[in-house]
């Protein structure tokens, strides 16, 4: 048998396919020189923007609030490093200056170790960075202080904001709360910092026997707590640090 050659509605086919190929390949050459030339009009008004209102970004809370919302907004990182397209770093000097805030975190948090366990609150790290930095005007938020935590994680020191009886808390050790850690914190805070037993098993009718071993484990493994066994009214009381206020 003699093999049938290509016929003409075949042949309109394959012509009408290479058209449509050619066509897509132009419509998205055009889209992509479309696109680079928005993104090079926005990264220019974007310069703009950050040369015009630099200092106010670096100096005014709020102003530097809604910078990083609208930075968010759109998708874009103000603390990335160059090798991650961060040129608003470069633009603003935010990054260093978001770094430099990180490096004081840090030496608030390694400075009060020892007696808090790793584990401050919100407000108190933020007084204390606020004075190492010399300022008392509010130029420093609890949004800048959570902004510098984002930029230590890849360092994976441990440093979370964490929440603890609808309080912000900041722990700076690689280690989880547990669920009694977490209970007894939350009533500390209440207490100015002050637990004994017999709160929980009041509050949170927990058992004498768990009571006891949540704190002694809290005193002994994680160093979280004191221990008062000169109490005057319970004659042993337990001292959260982390939720304690330290004038210092």
């Amino acid at each position: 048998m003699h093999r049938r050659g290509v016929g003409l509605a075949a042949f309109d086919r394959q012509q009408t396919t290479k058209g449509f190929q050619e066509l897509s390949e132009t419509i998205s050459q055009s889209q992509v020189a479309h696109l680079n030339s928005q993104l090079t009009q926005f990264r220019s008004a974007l310069t703009h923007f950050a040369s015009t209102h630099r200092d106010k970004i670096k100096s005014d809370p709020a102003f530097r609030h809604a910078f990083q919302q609208m930075c968010s907004s759109i998708g874009v990182d103000p603390l990335a490093g160059p090798r991650k397209g961060g040129w608003w770093a470069e633009l603003l000097g935010l990054g260093d200056w978001q770094y430099e805030l990180g490096v004081q975190i840090v030496d608030v948090c390694v400075s009060t170790r020892e007696r808090n366990g790793g584990l401050i609150e919100m407000s108190e790290l933020l007084r204390m960075v606020s004075k190492l930095r010399g300022v008392s005007d509010g130029s420093i938020t609890e949004d800048d202080i959570v902004q510098s935590i984002k930029t230590l994680q890849p360092l994976g020191t441990g440093y979370q904001v964490v929440d603890i009886g609808g309080r912000k808390m900041v722990r700076s050790v690689v280690k989880e709360l547990d669920d009694d850690q977490t209970t007894i914190l939350a009533l500390a805070q209440e207490h100015g910092g002050r637990i004994v037993e017999d709160m929980l098993i009041q509050r949170k009718q927990w058992t004498r026997e768990r009571a006891r071993a949540a704190l002694e484990n809290m005193l002994l493994r994680d160093g979280l707590c004191w221990l008062d066994d000169q109490d005057e009214q319970s004659g042993r009381a337990y001292w959260v640090t982390s939720v304690m206020k330290w004038d210092v």
